[in-house]
């Protein structure tokens, strides 16, 4: 019975850490602190999940920068969220200061802030590829799927302002 009860005890702890980790949404921004994206009641949240090392994040940024430029000074908070690995090891890995090279030259004028992997928000929000956009509603919780893939031709910006204007 002793046994048992360990075992149990041990499943239900690993069970509440993974829920601790599974729930995370508290990301480290590059201008310092953390920002918890899903603790912004009263804001709607675009979250745009990239990686420095995607070719296509170039045109993310430019996406970003024009959905930041039309809900500027509007309830909407906007970020970029790296998903550029921490582990030197990586083939994907990138420095902050990297991170921020990249964001000047691509003009990027939003917060960035660091998920190592995308090992919070790809798996927190179903984002099966990048780059991808995130809508959070005004209660933190993911307004519909997220916004996969991006075509050079194609102004993903229309869905994703049709979607940020129905819950403003």
């Amino acid at each position: 019975m002793k046994t048992l009860t360990k075992v149990l005890a041990v499943f239900v702890i690993t069970i509440a850490a993974f829920g601790a980790v599974s729930a995370q949404t508290s990301l480290p921004s590059l201008s310092g602190g953390t920002v918890d994206v899903q603790a912004q009641k009263g804001k709607v949240v675009i979250l745009a999940v990239g990686a420095s090392w995607l070719p296509l994040s170039g045109k993310q940024a430019e996406f970003t920068n024009a959905l930041a430029k039309k809900y500027a000074g509007k309830n909407v908070a906007i970020y970029f969220v790296a998903t550029d690995s921490t582990n030197p090891r990586s083939k994907n890995y990138a420095t902050d200061d990297q991170i921020r090279q990249w964001a000047s030259t691509n003009r990027l004028t939003v917060p960035i802030l660091r998920d190592s992997d995308g090992a919070n928000v790809m798996r927190k929000f179903a984002v099966d590829q990048l780059p991808a956009f995130i809508v959070l509603d005004k209660n933190g919780s993911q307004s519909g799927d997220a916004f996969g893939g991006i075509d050079p031709k194609y102004d993903i910006t229309v869905p994703i302002s049709k979607k940020v204007d129905s819950l403003l």
